[in-house]
């Protein structure tokens, strides 16, 4: 009897995982799996035959090279910018916030309750030809009398700096959050200047939220469309662009497969060797 009851308690874990097993199954591995076998097929929509055509990958990579690449640039450039704009507020709210910190991380995601195509739309108003933005840069001669933003890698860089922000600005106050300011008074007691104490005890105690607000931030940026697509022109398309039209407009659905998988591989690699250059061990104890 004893056994048994051991038995089953054994099994609760199981048991509890069960359910979040079943969705990761459902609605992750069996769609991976279809994705797989796809990217490895001959035809169009709908008629697919599967022959190992492992020939795809190679032909997206030669054929799409250009917007892999722009999407890697404009993927790391918004995550610096954002990681440029996000440290010194997520340090503000935390160490100068107050009782006033919930609010200022409500004002942080309150972009979060308009929807992301309504958000980028209004990036359109605001880079416009006629708009405020570009008339104050045209006076103080930073654009030419017929320069312009919108439809230029700068707007859809912005737009996609702006849009992610947030997955930034929160994983860094929480590891900020959560640093001991005794650490930091006592640097100080030994006469360490405050940029000094901040290079030696908060910079690295806040590298779980860089590593996290980084990835949060680059990974969603690669694979973005939408900003490209409503503040850029086909010049600026990203892969996830091609990787939309592919599969909705000409319906080449094994060419988009293999898009997404060399996306994700790619990314995958990525996110390998940043965690081996910062060090994934130092990272976890430290969050």
């Amino acid at each position: 009897m004893s056994f048994l009851l051991h038995r089953r308690k054994g099994a609760i874990p199981y048991l509890l995982l069960a359910p979040g097993i079943g969705w990761l199954a459902v609605f992750f591995v069996v769609p991976l799996w279809y994705l797989a076998k796809t990217s490895l097929s001959h035809g169009l929509f709908p008629f697919f035959t599967f022959n190992w055509a492992w020939s795809n990958f190679h032909d997206a990579i030669t054929t799409y090279k250009t917007q892999f690449i722009r999407s890697g640039e404009y993927a790391a450039i918004a995550t610096v910018l954002a990681l440029l704009v996000s440290y010194p507020l997520a340090y503000w709210i935390a160490f100068r916030g107050g009782r006033w910190k919930n609010l200022f991380l409500l004002l942080v995601i309150a972009p979060f309750f308009v929807t992301y195509l309504i958000r980028t739309l209004a990036w359109q108003t605001i880079l416009a030809d006629n708009g405020f933005v570009v008339h104050t840069l045209q006076h103080l001669g930073i654009l030419g009398p017929d320069g312009r933003l919108l439809a230029t890698s700068a707007a859809v860089i912005t737009g996609i700096t702006y849009n992610f922000l947030p997955f930034m600005v929160l994983p860094l106050y929480v590891s900020l959050e959560q640093i001991d300011q005794r650490l930091i008074e006592a640097a100080e007691d030994l006469y360490a200047s405050k940029a000094k104490a901040f290079m030696r005890i908060t910079f690295p105690l806040s590298l779980p939220g860089v590593f996290a607000g980084v990835l949060l931030t680059f990974i969603p940026a690669a694979g973005d469309f939408i900003n490209a697509q409503l503040l850029g022109t086909p010049r600026q398309y990203m892969i996830g662009n091609v990787i939309q039209s592919e599969f909705l407009a000409v319906r080449d659905y094994p060419t988009a497969a293999s898009l997404s998988f060399i996306l994700m591989a790619a990314i995958l690699a990525m996110v390998l060797v940043f965690a081996k250059i910062l060090g994934t061990e130092r990272l976890t104890v430290g969050a």
